[in-house]
């Protein structure tokens, strides 16, 4: 597929895909709890209506009118065992916090995907799961999916100290604790992403948090609520580089999200110097506009712990660097090697054929700018972060870039290509 250029700037507002994470979660509290749950601006992609598709196997009701999705929460007590392996397609949310959902059921599930995510490993989450009582094991008792979970009804309370900073293996032992009898305990490596315990408070659970350390006692029962998903962050992150780095460029974007826990690309961006601006705020949401113009940007180091609060959008970061002055360097990001592809490896090697100064190491990326880019043949790797970040270094590459495997991108931003296409018009889709 050939890629856009944007010969004369971006200009004009976008309106952002839902939240991922939460359009995720919004789906699994609902189903867990009593009552029914109406979900209005759901992310309709791939990764999300996996989710949404692996509840109905376990017998919930779930309805999608085009504009409101209902579920019919069956509580943590109503679920029943799908009568065939479940198919999670790409999305390791889906597959690790399901897990632990899995885990305090009194029947056994299997869960597989697609081929990039039974090459993810899933002892992270396995190993915590095993001391609360679930029996676990992986293809031929591999880490890898399929992933085969013997719950129990007899989970018990767990203290744990996590070795990785991840909010998929926080959240799926979130998820167990509100199963198990005790209070259980959690200490995070760092603060990651915090939608799981928000969302807990929001469907009537409770939960205690401070600083690193989590505290929750089951079980629990969780009652309907009605859920409004904000703007993805992570999706906005392309339009916010793609303007910071393409000459003459000014764009709005509309209703982010801005959870405090997710907002690191706006940290950094701030601390290049990029002219951004934060308007029309809505606290009770955690959503804002965002409002953001070409300028001149200087090298950081990111490292620490930012990481987990910018980690998706860690490859846009990269080519956000490659037009920085002086060398950028990306440290503590070892979870990038795990995701849908080793984003380590596939950001560097893809950039460097387009001309980047940018190095691998095994634990991020050493970015020297700013560097010219020019048009090569890249490829997203089936990797849809990987895709868009290729196809806003396209825009500002002298010649012309082909991306091969452009449908991956259908698993977090089917409409990705559309809105890129109206910026550069200068057309408002806001």
């Amino acid at each position: 597929m050939k890629l856009l250029q944007a010969p004369n700037g971006l200009y004009g507002s976008i309106t952002v895909p839902a939240d991922k994470s939460i359009s995720h979660r919004s789906i699994m509290f609902g189903a867990l709890s009593i009552g029914q749950t109406t979900i209005k601006n759901f992310l309709r992609a791939q990764d999300c209506l996996s989710t949404l598709n692996a509840f109905k196997k376990l017998g919930v009701p779930i309805t999608d009118d085009g504009t409101t999705i209902t579920v019919t929460g069956v509580g943590f007590n109503g679920l029943t065992k799908s009568p065939a392996a479940i198919d999670i397609g790409n999305s390791g949310t889906t597959i690790r916090l399901m897990m632990g959902i899995l885990a305090g059921q009194n029947f056994t599930t299997t869960l597989f995907g697609d081929e990039s995510l039974n090459r993810r490993p899933m002892e992270r989450v396995m190993a915590p799961l095993r001391q609360m009582g679930a029996h676990l094991t992986g293809k031929e008792d591999s880490e890898f999916p399929p992933i085969t979970i013997q719950g129990t009804k007899e989970l018990v309370s767990i203290d744990y100290q996590m070795p990785v900073a991840s909010a998929q293996v926080k959240s799926a032992i979130i998820f167990a604790a509100l199963q198990a009898k005790g209070t259980s305990t959690i200490i995070e490596k760092e603060i990651s992403r915090n939608h799981t315990e928000e969302m807990i408070r929001q469907f009537g659970g409770k939960i205690m948090t401070d600083g690193r350390e989590i505290r929750l006692t089951g079980p629990q029962t969780l009652s309907a609520q009605n859920v409004i998903v904000p703007g993805d962050i992570s999706s906005a992150a392309f339009f916010l580089v793609a303007a910071a780095i393409t000459p003459d460029s000014q764009l709005y974007l509309k209703n982010v999200g801005m959870n405090p826990t997710r907002t690191g690309i706006i940290d950094v961006l701030t601390q290049m110097g990029a002219k951004l601006a934060v308007e029309n705020i809505d606290a009770e949401n955690q959503a804002a506009d965002l409002k953001i113009e070409t300028t001149n940007l200087e090298a950081i180091t990111i490292e620490g712990e930012i990481i987990p609060r910018l980690i998706d959008e860690l490859p846009i970061i990269a080519l956000l660097a490659t037009q920085a002055n002086g060398q950028t360097i990306i440290k503590n990001a070892e979870e990038l090697k795990v995701k849908e592809t080793n984003r380590i490896d596939a950001t560097a090697e893809e950039l460097q054929k387009m001309g980047a100064d940018i190095i691998p190491t095994a634990d991020g990326l050493i970015i020297n700018g700013p560097t010219p880019l020019k048009g090569a043949e890249v490829s997203s790797r089936g990797d849809h972060r990987i895709g868009m970040m290729l196809q806003i270094a396209a825009l500002i590459a002298e010649g012309v870039t082909t991306l091969q495997f452009p449908e991956a991108i259908n698993i977090s931003y089917p409409n990705f290509f559309n809105d890129v296409k109206k910026i550069i018009a200068g057309e408002n889709n806001a």
